[in-house]
């Protein structure tokens, strides 16, 4: 299985109604570059405002779910979101002429299609996925509803529907492998009850809607009044009910094809996350709204570990680098050498070791009876780290030295005490010849104890 992020290949576009507007609208999938993941722009408007798929934007979830940036809205998001995970993209532009997608048939099957058609490609990034390690949940009291993930070893959904009608009645859909989605899921479809359409027809809500995007459930019975009502909506000279309890002019793709249609909501309404999913989710009675406040919920869990994430290290391994090696580089010397080994070294990143201990010198006093190693110290090693990513692509770095020139957005977030090891991952960002720009930061005991954003100056002192 490829671990590198994918976008489509060309541009391609596909044109329908909008089911609350009734308005055409056409949509454009674009390529995105690596790491973008999935945005829809509002090109009817001024500046063509972007709105990012994140559950930060959800802000109704009545009859689809809905986004709002800056006053700018995208509604009816879920399908399309669905299309781009079931097929595995992780980044995508959606241009739109209009504040809703088309509606199409209703599921997610014509976007799946056109994204196909469109072609699929690898991008030269390593994909973002967040691995569940213990049982997350939601649970609406109100409803019932709930959403639970648990640790698995892939991205699977199950969804159970129970809306307490004989009609309907209960059903379950799973989705064991995302590679199934076009066949097992994409053409679902959304579906609806009688009272329901009889309330959004008086309120004029669906005027994109006819017997071909949705399928109807027919809870109550069908009086004349209703009858002429629906024939006017759908510019249909006779409808009937099907044996099924379904009103006619459609035929179910799936017995469970409404639990089908509630599985593909939930694959898009969580792809508002913005990363991938290895889990399983089982959604008991899901909605837009129970899966939008999972998906804020665990948005916030995922940011929160980021925030405090620690990368392992295997310190029994033998070093790239040890402190004789180091010196051969560096021109620091004891007691100002602050790198004791070097256990990665590529051209954009660096990572090293320190052993602080009770002998460094600068215990004597700082402070006496409470010895902590000095920040301005630890930034001093880190800087070191940095020095020999840059100093190891040349011949000779014995004739270099590097200056500091800015230090950026420091935090301190730990002690360093006697006896922690401080390890240093440094990653370069993009700078002139000459400069060494740098992301880094210092961890022990499992935990961020310094970041800082290091620029230096690289110069040539001897001529060779």
């Amino acid at each position: 299985m490829s671990k590198k992020q994918k976008t489509i290949q060309k541009e391609i576009s596909l044109s329908g109604v909008g089911l609350h507007t009734g308005n055409n609208v056409t949509l454009t999938f674009k390529p995105a570059p690596a790491n973008y993941g999935f945005a829809f722009v509002r090109v009817d408007l001024e500046g063509k405002p972007t709105i990012e798929a994140k559950a930060e934007y959800v802000t109704n979830t009545q009859r689809g779910t809905n986004l709002v940036k800056n006053g700018v809205y995208i509604q009816t998001t879920e399908h399309v979101l669905a299309a781009a995970v079931g097929l595995d993209l992780d980044n995508l532009l959606i241009e739109i002429n209009a504040s809703e997608p088309p509606i199409m048939d209703g599921s997610s099957k014509f976007f799946v299609e056109a994204l196909e058609k469109a072609g699929i490609e690898e991008q030269d990034a390593e994909i973002n996925e967040y691995v569940v390690k213990e049982i997350i949940s939601y649970k609406d009291e109100e409803t019932g509803s709930e959403i639970i993930l648990m640790p698995s070893d892939k991205y699977q959904i199950t969804a159970m529907v129970d809306f307490g009608t004989k009609i309907l009645g209960t059903q379950n859909a799973s989705l064991e492998n995302m590679s199934d989605f076009k066949e097992e899921i994409a053409a679902a479809r959304t579906f609806s009850f009688l009272h329901e359409i009889e309330m959004l027809l008086e309120n004029d809500l669906i005027k994109g809607g006819d017997l071909n995007n949705a399928i109807v459930y027919v809870d109550k019975e069908l009086s004349e009044k209703t009858m002429h009502k629906l024939k006017d909506a759908f510019n249909k000279e006779d409808i009937k009910v099907k044996p099924n309890g379904i009103l006619d002019n459609l035929t179910l793709h799936w017995a469970n094809e409404a639990a089908r249609h509630k599985l593909l909501d939930v694959i898009g309404d969580l792809a508002l996350v913005g990363t991938r999913i290895r889990g399983k989710i089982i959604a008991n009675k899901p909605g837009h709204l129970v899966n939008t406040q999972f998906a804020k919920k665990l948005s916030k869990i995922i940011k929160r570990e980021k925030r405090n994430y620690v990368p392992q290290f295997d310190l029994s391994k033998e070093p790239l680098m040890d402190v004789n090696r180091i010196m051969e580089i560096l021109p620091h010397r004891p007691p100002f050498l602050l790198v004791d080994k070097i256990l990665e070294l590529s051209d954009k990143h660096v990572v090293g070791l320190k052993n602080v201990t009770m002998n460094e010198d600068f215990f004597v006093g700082h402070f006496p009876g409470a010895p902590v190693m000095p920040g301005v110290l630890q930034i001093e090693a880190m800087a070191q780290c940095g020095g020999i990513l840059f100093l190891s692509t040349v011949p000779d770095p014995e004739n270099y030295l590097t200056y500091f020139m800015k230090i950026d957005n420091v935090k301190f977030k730990q002690k360093v005490l006697p006896g922690d090891t401080l390890i240093f991952k440094c990653e370069l960002l993009p700078s002139r010849r000459g400069i060494a720009h740098m992301q880094s930061y210092g961890y022990a005991n499992n935990k961020l104890v310094v970041e800082a954003e290091l620029m230096a100056q690289i110069i040539k002192t001897k001529n060779t």
